[in-house]
């Protein structure tokens, strides 16, 4: 089973810097992808259901918005596609810092869970930009895959170094093990750095992954196959 994680910066074409449903559609197709996780969605407002524009695109039946915000162009949040069906999907608000730091870049933030009909459970997410935005983020998510066939994945906003992953990767495996070589996510045209994540439970084989040179949005995307 091949998975795919992918944050569509709202569907945006990088180089052209319009919405384009295609160039996002055909980088889906292109990596043969069983469950799709996406950050940066719009869910109406001045854009379309744009998971499930997707979704209708590529053919993948099961699809799945989560909203976290309420945007001044609309719902924005995570998404999924899936060619496994759901038994199961849920949005879970991620909760903001109380009180936050004076002049912080603060949005609420969400995990979009899915129990797929085979028996595993799926996380996407999107951290924030601020630390205690982000050691919420790692809270919670600590809640929901404890002891669970699972799979996580997102854009984290935070390198592979950084101190707050190490609750997760005691939990879970970073499929970036499977990389032939180094690998960088954002920007796509240039990656300077390793942002988005695809983490599995012990449980589940890595096979391989990848970031492919795929420039569609600003992120490029982070696939991984596995077995279990």
């Amino acid at each position: 089973m091949k998975i795919m994680s992918f944050n569509t910066q709202h569907c945006l074409n990088y180089l052209e810097q319009k919405v384009d449903y295609e160039i996002m559609a055909r980088a889906i197709m292109d990596t043969g992808a069983d469950i799709i996780g996406l950050n940066e969605m719009f869910d109406g407002g001045i854009y379309c259901e744009q998971t499930k524009k997707l979704a209708s695109i590529t053919g993948i039946e099961n699809y799945y918005f989560a909203k976290a915000i309420d945007d001044s162009d609309g719902p924005y949040g995570n998404g999924i596609l899936s060619k496994i069906p759901f038994k199961s999907v849920e949005t879970i608000i991620i909760p903001d810092p109380s009180p936050k730091r004076p002049g912080g870049w603060y949005e609420t933030r969400c995990v979009l869970k899915a129990e797929l009909e085979n028996g595993v459970r799926v996380l996407v997410t999107h951290f924030g930009l601020e630390k205690d935005e982000q050691e919420n983020a790692v809270k919670t998510i600590l809640q929901h895959i404890r002891n669970e066939k699972c799979i996580l994945m997102g854009d984290f906003n935070i390198e592979p170094s950084n101190e707050l992953l190490i609750p997760i990767k005691q939990c879970l495996i970073d499929t970036s093990t499977g990389f032939c070589e180094n690998k960088l996510s954002f920007p796509s045209d240039n990656p300077r750095i390793k942002i988005d994540y695809i983490f599995v439970s012990p449980d589940i084989e890595v096979v391989s992954a990848d970031i492919p040179e795929i420039i569609a949005s600003d992120h490029r995307p982070h696939i991984a196959k596995i077995k279990f």
